[in-house]
């Protein structure tokens, strides 16, 4: 008999987890197990490349919260959720300032909500053989679903993460094994989690090469002028921890240069758009520097591109850069600690310093040197980025 497998996530809103989700669907063996989709909330522009053969099950009303405002919650009747998230904020906000966090109390009070709201949410009846936790918070999966092995997936660096450590860990600790995406987030992670280090399994990012070429080739209308213009390409939310303020100041700094014919489209969306907008006014880039805004298809900007960067601050293993180098593009990355992990500076790409004159620097070595550019995207062109044999080490957990 066939397998079965959940994997929960809290909507298919355009990001990076949600993207490495869409790739792990297209690449199980649906002869060997049946997967399973639990979305808390059915919205968000990934739901429609979810793949048929995965049974998405029914929305549950009281699951529905999580992404919902306040004013929301309330609205639809979920009173207890709207009280809850009152404590959650209220409780989250005097811990980040007891705790001096540079980026305020979101993700402590992401980590409360999901704690209090777990307590009403029904259980599922269904038990599974497989249970994936594949989006933090995890308290869904660990409270309310039976199976007979669960795993939590980490996707970023944990070393950076400003949570409440402690509420973390109980929640990391119900579960049998934790994924991990590269053996540098494994680091990271224990240096927060020591005592978990035995529930530690590796496995990669899952990429389908032959899903991103095929969405890199659809006629999308991306106003990238090829021929006069260098074009740079990033993919990513609009927030600090993506580092588009950087880039905006590496852009000024190479205009000042005279490199005047660059420009950097930004494809993504987020509550940083508000900060990041009257930078690019205050630099007068704003022929330049173009948010593309929310795109549910980021590959054919990719495609047209001369060269990918990722100015972020910290990744756990960016899955935008592996798809650039897919589709056969220089990339420059930041030295976030995690980035060795992603790229071999000067053989399938360039790791820069996280300043704006890092970036600046990388990326007008590359706009100067078109033998340096051709050098790294023929060793990625050459490259079998195929990884689906990970997903044994998921099936494997099955048979014990």
């Amino acid at each position: 008999m066939k397998k079965e497998i959940l994997i929960s996530m809290f909507d298919m809103e355009i990001g990076g987890i949600e993207r490495s989700l869409i790739n792990m669907l297209e690449s199980f063996d649906y002869d060997r197990c049946n997967v399973n989709l639990l979305v808390c909330s059915h919205q968000g522009d990934f739901m429609s490349l979810i793949p048929p053969k995965v049974n998405v099950l029914p929305e549950i009303g009281a699951y529905t919260v999580f992404r919902k405002s306040l004013k929301q919650c309330i609205r639809e009747g979920h009173y207890r959720t709207g009280l809850n998230r009152i404590r959650a904020k209220y409780i989250a906000s005097r811990k980040s300032r007891q705790w001096n966090f540079s980026e305020g109390p979101g993700y402590i009070q992401m980590q409360l909500e999901a704690k209090y709201a777990s307590r009403f949410l029904p259980e599922l009846q269904h038990e599974y053989d497989l249970a994936i936790s594949y989006a933090w918070p995890h308290t869904i999966i660990a409270a309310k679903v039976r199976a007979k092995h669960k795993v939590a997936w980490i996707h970023t660096d944990y070393s950076k993460l400003e949570i409440d450590n402690a509420l973390d860990l109980e929640g990391w600790s119900q579960y049998d094994q934790i994924a991990s995406i590269s053996e540098a987030c494994t680091q990271s992670f224990l240096l927060k989690y020591p005592s978990l280090k035995d529930k530690i399994i590796p496995i990669e990012n899952i990429t389908s090469p032959a899903f991103v070429q095929a969405l890199a080739e659809e006629q999308v209308d991306t106003e990238i002028q090829q021929g006069d213009f260098f074009n740079l390409v990033s993919v990513g939310r609009l927030s600090h921890v993506k580092g588009f303020d950087m880039a905006i100041k590496a852009l000024k700094l190479l205009h000042n240069k005279g490199l005047t014919n660059i420009k950097w489209h930004v494809v993504g969306y987020g509550g940083f758009e508000a900060e990041l907008r009257p930078l690019i006014a205050e630099y007068h880039l704003e022929d330049s520097f173009l948010l593309r805004g929310k795109k549910t298809n980021p590959y054919p900007f990719i495609k047209q591109c001369d060269l990918y960067v990722q100015p972020s601050r910290y990744e756990g293993k960016a899955v935008t850069v592996t798809e650039a180098q897919i589709l056969g593009k220089p990339v420059i990355i930041t030295n976030y600690p995690t980035s060795s992990s992603q790229v071999t500076h000067g053989k399938d790409g360039m790791i820069c310093d996280i300043s704006p004159e890092g970036i600046a620097d990388a990326i007008e070595q590359l706009y100067k040197d078109l033998e340096l550019r051709d050098k790294l995207a023929d060793y990625v062109k050459a490259q079998n980025y195929s990884n689906s044999s990970e997903l044994d080490k998921l099936y494997d957990m099955m048979r014990t």
